[in-house]
């Protein structure tokens, strides 16, 4: 493996290349260190060499994992995931809980599922909060994914909780998607939102997270959402982009804007 972290082969009719910009993606870090205050978030890579900012509570966002994968691009992945729990654990404050945004598995089988569950293990942190990606639900169409992981959740696979004061939201959009194709999520979810944020004060922070970003990133890639205008459009969702880890989403909603 060529451990030169520029962008190698420019081999799309885009002048893009999808391999060297994840590559060089997974290289600025595993994952990002999200602080809350005041109802606004700011971000940190995790192991970061500037200290983390205080705030009233943060959390972790993580992505990405694909245990069961052994290709060229990675051939321990369970060592990656190792060395980001090992980044989170040594945090000087303790994060409440941590975001998994999905691709927890790369094929979506029961031991991929084991081996991610008997990591995390060692995860120093309050909760630990998912929402699937495509490859969660490419072999069953997330049966085994919403079993293992989405017990407490609505529908096929959404759900929402609040952490002090902040509301957040974890929406499914990989279900029915074709491949290559924009995320979905779906009319039986928007509805589920909409009445969700309904109740809502306008000064409510809220935090929306998902595998696909909600925004058009790169739709050539399917790094986009199809219906996301809709989500976006409700009288509540006054969206402001944050930057996830990888290439996947974290959006937050404070007090007078709303930022996969």
């Amino acid at each position: 493996m060529n451990n030169n972290n520029y962008i190698l082969h420019n081999d799309n009719p885009d002048g893009i290349d999808r391999r060297g910009f994840l590559k060089c993606m997974a290289w600025a870090g595993t994952g990002v260190l999200w602080t809350m205050s005041g109802g606004v978030l700011t971000s940190k890579l995790l192991g970061a060499t500037t200290p983390p900012i205080g705030g009233d509570f943060s959390f972790v966002q993580i992505s990405d994992s694909h245990i069961g994968f052994n290709k060229e691009a990675n051939k321990d992945v369970i060592g990656t995931l190792q060395k980001a729990i090992a980044k989170i654990n040594a945090l000087p404050t303790p994060s409440d809980f941590v975001l998994h945004t999905g691709d927890l598995s790369h094929l979506s089988e029961a031991e991929e599922f084991d081996g991610l569950e008997q990591s995390l293990k060692s995860l120093k942190t309050g909760e630990i909060f998912y929402v699937p990606g495509e490859h969660d639900v490419i072999s069953d169409n997330g049966a085994l994914y919403q079993e293992r992981f989405g017990k407490k959740a609505r529908g096929r696979g959404w759900y929402s909780f609040d952490k002090k004061g902040v509301h957040f939201v974890g929406l499914n959009n990989v279900l029915n998607i074709r491949e290559g194709g924009l995320g979905i999520i779906g009319a039986e979810q928007l509805d589920w939102l909409k009445k969700d944020l309904e109740p809502l004060s306008s000064s409510t922070p809220i935090v929306v997270f998902a595998h696909i970003p909600l925004w058009a990133v790169y739709p050539q890639w399917g790094w986009g959402t199809d219906d996301a205008e809709q989500a976006l459009g409700f009288p509540t969702s006054r969206f402001t982009p944050q930057c996830p880890p990888r290439s996947h989403n974290l959006r937050q909603a404070p007090r007078q804007n709303r930022a996969r």
